[in-house]
């Protein structure tokens, strides 16, 4: 749809604050995940540098109905930010400033724009740093991460991005500016409008400001990777780590195709074989480690690598950090389709790697399996030939597959990505009726003129 947002010129905004340039506004139209396409082209790009910027442009949008779409550094892999209907794209990479930071409380206030390894960079100079920052971080923003409840490799441990949320400051549609949550650590008045807002997608309002908790640096780190010669072993081991307790920061997984593909980008010399990442942290790491190498162990890998010093650690976790780089040049004749971020409870983890092995042979497509295995987080990826009709909808039955057997094995379509437009079919086979139907009722009430993200999770 197109709308006329001519509007915007007489909003207290200037000139370089907007921009109805045809290659500008083709710039918002894809994220990561998806493809340009002409359709969903926003009719004008805004850039707000405060609150009182996106207050002016949502109230003058949600009086004419004209949709807003909020977008940070696109790096979403379902459509998230794409401005499906046309209407406003709302750019927040300009609102990137760090309003105050608290290091005695462990607490930082942060613009949406703010990207994660300026947030890391500034904290970290206290002996601080944010243990929730997804694998994107290098480039991604807080707004966009809380926007979709993001999670990284530490989750095991720390747990999600919306676990270190405190304070949100958030535009409605109307325009009206409400501040969620609290600077204290906890707090039981009234309703937990900060969690309805953290995952929303910008459904529900535009994040202007996050009041986030911060962690102390590790006192200790030991980093590692375990290669087997079995795909199943190492699924197993992972599996039986956490039945076991063992305080592991991270425990990631990567297949023999995810360790080829990120040798031929990285340059490096690992074999092509499964292999577990973990990562120790804190104090009591040999005591931690001498438990979790027992389990490792039983289950017969090849060998055992350690290491704690910084740079030896940045090299064991090289090839698992690059995969994200690695997948978009693997193969110059096929782009990345499919990016699958299930996840599943840790018995049933074992399982679903085996199941994607078996829809990579039944459909004759390489799927790369990697991920965040110790919360059962399981990542796999698609290449395709994007002229090869039938080898599209191939990988898309796949990848359906795959997604419904999660759920049949009581898993999420998503564990860290979000809904977006991508798995909005898939959420009405996970949650009841009335879930949606409540979801539902909950964006008529916040946004009742639907300008806000609209196309997103809900079909």
């Amino acid at each position: 749809m197109s709308y006329d947002c001519t509007f915007i010129t007489d909003l207290p905004l200037s000139p370089d604050q907007y921009s109805f340039a045809t290659e500008e506004r083709a710039e918002f139209a894809t994220d990561y995940g998806t493809t340009p396409a002409d359709a969903s082209r926003p009719d004008v790009v805004v850039y707000p540098r405060s609150t009182e910027d996106v207050s002016a442009v949502l109230a003058a949008a949600n009086d004419r109905e004209v949709p807003v779409t909020p977008y940070a550094a696109g790096s979403s892999t379902e459509s998230n930010a794409v401005p499906v209907e046309g209407g406003i794209s709302l750019s927040m990479n300009r609102f990137d400033s760090i309003r105050d930071f608290r290091p005695d409380d462990m607490q930082i206030d942060v613009e949406p724009g703010v990207v994660g390894a300026d947030l890391e960079d500034r904290v970290s100079e206290e002996g601080l740093y944010f243990p929730a920052f997804p694998q994107s971080a290098q480039f991604s923003t807080v707004g966009g991460m809380i926007a979709n409840d993001a999670s990284g490799i530490r989750t095991v441990k720390y747990g999600e991005v919306r676990d270190w949320v405190l304070e949100l400051e958030v535009v409605r549609a109307d325009g009206v500016v409400i501040e969620v949550g609290s600077k204290a650590k906890k707090s039981s008045a009234g309703y937990n409008l900060t969690d309805l807002f953290v995952g929303s997608e910008g459904t529900l309002g535009v994040i202007t400001r996050a009041t986030l908790d911060l962690a102390v640096e590790p006192a200790e780190t030991l980093a590692g990777r375990a290669i087997f010669s079995d795909l199943a072993d190492a699924a197993d081991a992972i599996a039986e780590t956490i039945r076991a307790g063992i305080d592991v920061a991270t425990l990631e997984l990567m297949d023999p195709l995810t360790a080829e593909i990120s040798n031929s980008y990285t340059g490096s010399d690992l074999p092509a074989k499964p292999m577990v990442v973990f990562e120790l942290h804190g104090r009591g790491i040999d005591a931690e480690y001498g438990a979790l190498s027992e389990i490792l162990d039983r289950h017969e890998p090849e060998r055992i690598e350690t290491a704690f010093d910084e740079e030896r650690r940045d090299t064991l976790w090289q090839a698992r950090r690059e995969i994200g780089k690695a997948l978009l040049e693997y193969d110059p004749a096929r782009e990345l389709e499919v990016v699958g971020d299930v996840t599943v409870p840790i018995g049933a983890y074992a399982e679903m790697v085996r199941f994607v092995g078996e829809i990579s042979e039944s459909f004759d497509l390489p799927i790369p399996a990697f991920g965040h295995a110790g919360d059962g987080n399981l990542h796999y990826a698609i290449l395709a030939d994007p002229d090869d009709n039938a080898e599209l909808e191939r990988v898309h039955e796949a990848s359906g597959r795959i997604i419904e057997e999660t759920i049949a094995n009581g898993g999420t379509c998503t564990g860290e990505h979000g809904i977006g437009v991508g798995k909005r079919k898939y959420l009405r086979q996970e949650v009841d009726p009335g879930v949606i139907e409540t979801m539902q009722s909950i964006k008529s009430a916040l946004d009742p003129n639907g300008i806000l993200n609209p196309g997103k999770i809900f079909e």
